[in-house]
């Protein structure tokens, strides 16, 4: 009785770990270093958790506020992961002076070998001092991504 237990409980824990995955991306270019990642679990839609990311903005001054931004959960608004695509919205606000700031970084890529996924990301950026005009259009940056899924 006692190996029966044993073993049901083995292949049950087994079972889980093959419930879940993750995914990952990073770039570095002139104008941003980052890297996002977050677990997959496998059915019931393929949720994301524990999403985390670092996002530091190269242009940016010393201290700004956008320079750096620290990404968790509820900062991944949208994601698309299937054998042919990755898709990534992860969207952070920043308060300063009783104005909000916001990034929004969006990443787009396609398959090229099992669990590799290449593509580009865009940064928007929006800046509410550096808004003059008032009409609420980020500054975007563009550049290269690497990503993996398993």
């Amino acid at each position: 009785m006692r190996a029966i237990i044993c073993t049901t409980t083995l292949l049950m824990s087994a079972g889980a770990a093959f419930a879940s995955g993750g995914i990952w991306c990073s770039a570095e270019d002139a104008a941003a270093i980052f890297q996002v990642e977050a677990g997959v679990t496998r059915g019931m839609g393929g949720p994301t958790f524990n999403f985390r990311g670092d996002l530091e903005i190269l242009n940016r001054p010393a201290g700004d506020s956008l320079r750096k931004t620290v990404f968790e959960d509820s900062n991944l608004t949208q994601y698309w992961l299937d054998g042919k695509e990755l898709r990534l919205n992860v969207y952070r606000e920043h308060e300063v002076a009783q104005r909000i700031n916001s990034v929004e970084l969006t990443i787009l890529t396609k398959t090229s070998d099992e669990g590799v996924y290449d593509g580009g990301y865009t940064l928007a950026i929006y800046d509410a001092a550096a808004d003059a005009d008032q009409d609420g259009k980020p500054v975007e940056v563009t550049g290269k991504v690497s990503c993996g899924a398993e």
